[in-house]
């Protein structure tokens, strides 16, 4: 669906992902757990990448600025 230029995916089906997670990252989820946050560590880590999607576009703009940075200072810098 497309409105005032915003596509919006609307689906039921629901994707096992498989993914590798250290120690650190797993407190994270299983903070988010014990707090109520989530009921599960799966539903923590689809709780994170919603959290991420939502503020994705300030993040990445902010991230490209940093590149566009990192590049000026390279150019910048001495020649091999």
């Amino acid at each position: 669906m497309i409105c005032n230029d915003k596509k919006v995916m609307f689906t039921t089906f629901s994707v096992p992902v498989m993914t590798r997670l250290r120690q650190p990252e797993r407190l994270v989820l299983d903070t988010l757990v014990d707090a109520g946050v989530a009921r599960s560590r799966s539903d923590a880590l689809a709780w994170c990448v919603r959290l991420v999607g939502k503020h994705e576009d300030t993040w990445l703009a902010d991230l490209k600025d940093a590149l566009r940075h990192v590049e000026q200072v390279r150019a910048e810098g001495p020649r091999s």
